[in-house]
């Protein structure tokens, strides 16, 4: 039987929140025929996204009576959105005959408008995370994650992370092979997992033009593998590891160790995410990942 996917529209919607889950379930049903997506709309008329263009309808709301996924995008103005009483009901009808709903991004404040993350864990776009808490203090957010599953219902972070949360989807219903060849063909990451930062350690680093601390941070995320020790960067900084490390604290917040460890964990964990399922890469791939950590850190000599 193929599986009914559903994604909800509506005037002011953000347009990747549509386009991202739709691509990901098209391009599965393409190779499997698993899927038939349709985009719904409050009354079946063409809708206007948040970017001016327009999106047609294959049906509208009040024409599902059933789903098996129901996709929920985000809105590019939260306020404006959950004060339109039409659009919420209707989502709180159309989850009501779903077996499975998704948010993308700020799409999760449509869901805990509806009741629907009532006692549950869900997340959301680091910069709404607050307010999702605030607004609704029943809903357990996760501020950081790609995305959250909590039974039948998952939400995720802003904007790309709706392909995360939908090849998540594919995969439980497909398996993780059709979710890998889905990403091959969007030429994006195979899924980051939920848990994963909405972050990358280098952009969680306070951003700095200091010419000695910076060439040294753009070094360490280019080459993780290479020599880091405090050391060998001080001695490519013309510093002593003692001014070095005082500039580090001042302009990041970190140390050298806590930043290069950081990078270096990312790295071998996105080797080990993107080679895991491939016939005969794993030992390649985790020598690789090994390979990522092998430099001295800056807590040695070096």
């Amino acid at each position: 039987m193929t599986h009914s996917v559903v994604v909800f529209a509506f005037d002011g919607v953000r347009l990747m929140d549509v386009s991202a889950p739709l691509e990901v379930f098209t391009t599965a049903a393409r190779q499997t025929g698993a899927y038939t997506v349709r985009v719904c709309t409050p009354d079946g008329r063409d809708v206007t996204t948040s970017t001016g263009l327009r999106i047609g309808a294959d049906v509208a709301a009040a024409g599902v009576d059933r789903a098996d996924t129901l996709v929920v995008p985000g809105a590019a103005d939260v306020d404006a959105f959950l004060r339109t009483p039409g659009p919420l009901g209707q989502v709180a009808a159309l989850a009501g005959v779903s077996r499975r709903v998704a948010a993308v991004c700020t799409g999760a404040f449509a869901l805990a408008a509806a009741g629907q993350l009532a006692g549950r864990r869900a997340t959301t776009h680091w910069e709404y995370a607050a307010e999702l808490a605030r607004r609704f203090p029943e809903v357990a957010v996760t501020p950081d994650a790609i995305h959250v599953q909590d039974g039948p219902v998952l939400t995720s972070a802003g904007v790309t992370a709706g392909i995360d949360v939908c090849l998540a989807m594919v995969e439980q219903d497909l398996g993780p092979e059709e979710a890998r060849r889905v990403a091959r063909d969007l030429v994006v990451f195979l899924q980051r997992p939920g848990g994963q930062s909405q972050f990358s350690a280098a952009s969680r680093t306070p951003p700095t033009r200091d010419p000695v601390v910076r060439p040294l941070l753009d070094g360490v995320v280019a080459d993780p593998a290479a020599d880091h020790s405090l050391r060998a960067m001080a001695r490519r900084a013309g510093v002593s590891t003692r001014h070095l490390t005082r500039l580090f604290r001042d302009r990041t917040g970190t140390s050298p160790a806590g930043f290069v460890e950081g990078v270096r964990l990312e790295a071998a964990r996105i080797l080990l995410e993107n080679g895991a399922g491939s016939p005969g890469r794993p030992r390649a791939v985790a020598s690789a990942a090994t390979r990522a950590c092998a430099g001295p850190s800056p807590g040695t000599s070096g």
